[in-house]
């Protein structure tokens, strides 16, 4: 089917009736098990992308706190082959899946893809998502 076509008849299809999406009510949790290896891919869910498991999953070590300030330092064992295939960033997110902080890599100056960040005065789970420009999103998480 065309494309163009398509998102035509979607778009008359959503004014005609509404989405079932926009009417149901708001979940307050994440349902993290549905995700894995759909949305985001992980060790033991690593969807269609089995056998790269061990190049995209983010290793995570946290340095003990230091006045309430950690250190996390990530790395994906991937290669950065300039622009063709490469980690474009590591996000962190705090226990609720919120934004904490993200290093976005340029292939062309960093060969490795080794990122640091600093938390304040924070414990309990930490994720990390290494996103790869042909293989998707790589989730791994850690407890501080």
């Amino acid at each position: 089917m065309n494309r163009r076509l398509f998102i035509q008849e979607i778009g008359a299809i959503g004014f005609i009736a509404p989405s079932t999406f926009a009417l149901a009510a708001p979940t307050d949790k994440i349902c993290y098990s549905d995700l894995a290896g759909n949305l985001f891919y992980t060790e033991q869910a690593p969807g269609r992308w089995r056998e790269k498991a061990a190049t995209h999953l983010p290793k995570i070590e946290v340095q003990a706190a230091d006045k309430g300030v950690s250190k996390i330092r990530v790395t994906t064992d991937h290669e950065m082959r300039d622009y063709e295939h490469y980690i474009i960033k590591h996000i962190l997110l705090n226990e609720n899946f919120q934004f904490v902080d993200e290093h976005f890599f340029n292939p062309i100056v960093e060969k490795k893809a080794v990122s640091e960040f600093k938390v304040s005065n924070y414990s309990g789970t930490l994720y990390v998502l290494s996103v790869c420009n042909k293989h998707d999103t790589w989730l791994n998480s850690i407890e501080i």
